[in-house]
């Protein structure tokens, strides 16, 4: 009687412990299932394409309104990105450069009537230079190479101004050398930028009218793509001054104090972009830290908090795991919709998306 209760105690405890690794199991199997799921449903709904035509567009962004939007595109009778405006609501897009040269860093200005972007159409050997790149294009067709995407520092970019139709364009700086990557402040009187005259690229800050240059950053190594927080304190931009080509997101005051990193990774971090009410800053990132595995560029959250000595990196969140790259973030003036550039594409190739956001 005894030995047949110590067998039924056995059984009720092998019983048990089945119990509790198949619950173990299931658990881990519901983690793992969970990692599986895709993330940017989370946070993207209503996921649309809104460039069409082009061989490639990119690098959008919002009207103050919200209503309209400006980015670069490639055109196949020419091979450089020109700038082009177009209604969300629908109907085609506007040719506002002049059609010739490298044109990029398109933005408008806060108060909706004017807009800002670099050009190269003033090189005095253009027709050179268009015919090279037109020459490159039809070898690269013809023996089927496909190039990774790379950025020219081309030396004749000027910053120009102009109305929202292209017209009354005014030249904002005139330095000797890379003059691009410029964006205003909330307020509209600054225009921080990227310039390499005096020798390699940093952060300068403007007037709006090109006046008052002063030089914000002066580290070896590239800073760029700044962009002034909504509050005109702080100045956010990327950097390969700790590992040439691997990015790294910083942020700096408006004075040139309190220069911080906030990601610090094997990777390269780019494209950073302020909420436009919330402590969030938003960019593309991707982990090089296996040299075997081929990264893939997504776009990262971090929550921010400011101090007295600056501001300090926060929780970091995944919001796109596609199989295509996603980059160059932007939030909407309302912060209700994410545009990014992403080639998610049937032919693989980049185009501008949109879709309703929200924060974690």
């Amino acid at each position: 009687m005894r030995v047949s209760l110590v067998n039924q105690i056995l059984l009720l405890d092998r019983t048990i412990w089945i119990c509790i690794v198949a619950a173990l199991l299931a658990s881990q199997w519901q983690k793992s299932a969970r990692a599986e799921d895709p993330i940017e449903p989370k946070f993207l709904t209503n996921i649309k394409q809104l460039t069409t035509g082009f061989e490639k567009a990119g690098e959008g962004y919002f009207s103050p309104d919200g209503k309209t939007i400006i980015y670069q595109a490639v055109r196949k009778e020419y091979p450089f990105y020109q700038i082009y405006t177009q209604p969300l609501s629908g109907g085609q897009p506007k040719l506002i450069s002049t059609g010739r040269g490298r044109t990029t860093c398109s933005y408008f200005s806060p108060d909706g009537k004017g807009i800002l972007f670099a050009s190269s159409h003033l090189d005095p050997k253009l027709g050179e230079t268009e015919a090279a790149a037109l020459q490159q294009q039809a070898d690269d067709k013809a023996s089927g190479r496909r190039r990774r995407y790379s950025w020219d520092f081309d030396p004749y970019s000027e910053i120009f101004a102009a109305d929202l139709d292209g017209q009354n364009l005014r030249r904002l700086t005139n330095a000797q050398g890379y003059d691009a990557e410029g964006a205003y402040s909330q307020d509209g009187k600054l225009i921080a930028f990227c310039s390499d005259r005096d020798g390699d690229p940093d952060l300068y800050v403007m007037d709006a009218d090109g006046g008052n240059v002063r030089q914000l950053t002066n580290a070896p190594g590239y800073d760029g793509g700044p962009f002034i927080s909504p509050d005109g304190k702080w100045v956010v931009f990327r950097s390969d001054r700790k590992q040439k080509d691997f990015l790294q997101i910083y942020v700096i005051g408006i004075d040139g104090e309190h220069e911080r990193a906030l990601t610090d990774n094997v990777g390269v971090n780019w494209a950073p972009y302020w909420h436009p009410s919330e402590p969030y800053l938003i960019w593309t990132g991707a982990d090089h830290s296996d040299p075997n595995a081929r990264p893939n560029y997504d776009l990262w959250l971090m929550k921010y908090e400011v101090a007295a000595d600056g501001i300090h990196p926060g929780p970091i969140t995944h919001i796109t795991d596609n199989a295509a790259a996603d980059v160059l973030p932007v939030f909407s003036p309302d912060g209700k919709q994410l545009m990014w550039t992403s080639n998610r594409t049937g032919d693989r190739e980049s185009q501008l998306f949109i879709a309703d956001f929200v924060l974690p």
